[in-house]
């Protein structure tokens, strides 16, 4: 069965479409107006293996706040849908990965539990045009509409660039492995309670 999904999602402050492939080849399309934010999930989709299409319209007049958090909604939202009943997942996933000077880490459980906890000391404002506030931001919206506990923290680094691409990708490492499939299990759902 494919794990596919497609989200539209349109507000008075965006306009998103989301197309996720979880076990596509790292493909991406992606189109937000905020080309740190591009990057990003350039990033995400290439170290996770899921194909990605994300456009987003949105009021960056404003500044990018809609955008980024709503992007992070409407691809929770498709990686959840693509899910389906979760059969069969490895469920957690945990990885670190270092850009030069800067360790990403991130541990998820693809749970149907949405929480984060999210370490990053920044020290400007700013990658590119993107405020550096609007990393949680997304982390945030992403782990509740997806379902899942996210853990996720650089603990040092001095370039914010590199500090949050390697949250990034850390991510999505974390991602591959927990949403992969456990052949052993292929038809269970790997919790006592027999959900997720």
């Amino acid at each position: 069965m494919a794990r596919t999904a497609e989200i539209k999602r349109t507000t008075g402050e965006t306009d998103i479409l989301v197309k996720i492939d979880i076990d596509g080849q790292g493909k991406s399309e992606i189109d937000t107006g905020v080309g740190f934010f591009d990057h990003m999930l350039t990033a995400l989709s290439k170290h996770s293996g899921m194909d990605l299409e994300v456009k987003c319209k949105g009021d960056l007049y404003v500044d990018a706040h809609h955008s980024v958090e709503d992007v992070g909604i409407a691809l929770g939202q498709a990686f959840a849908q693509a899910m389906g009943d979760r059969k069969g997942i490895v469920r957690y996933g945990s990885a670190r990965c270092p850009l030069d000077e800067a360790l990403g880490d991130a541990v998820i459980d693809i749970s149907g539990r949405p929480f984060i906890v999210f370490e990053c000391d920044f020290s400007s404002d700013k990658c590119g045009e993107m405020d550096t506030q609007l990393f949680e931001e997304f982390m945030r919206s992403f782990a509740f509409n997806a379902g899942i506990t996210l853990h996720i923290k650089c603990p040092y680094g001095l370039n914010d660039h590199h500090k949050a691409e390697a949250m990034f990708k850390s991510l999505a490492r974390a991602l591959r492995e927990a949403a992969s499939i456990d052949q052993r299990f292929k038809d269970q759902v790997i919790s006592t309670k027999g959900v997720l």
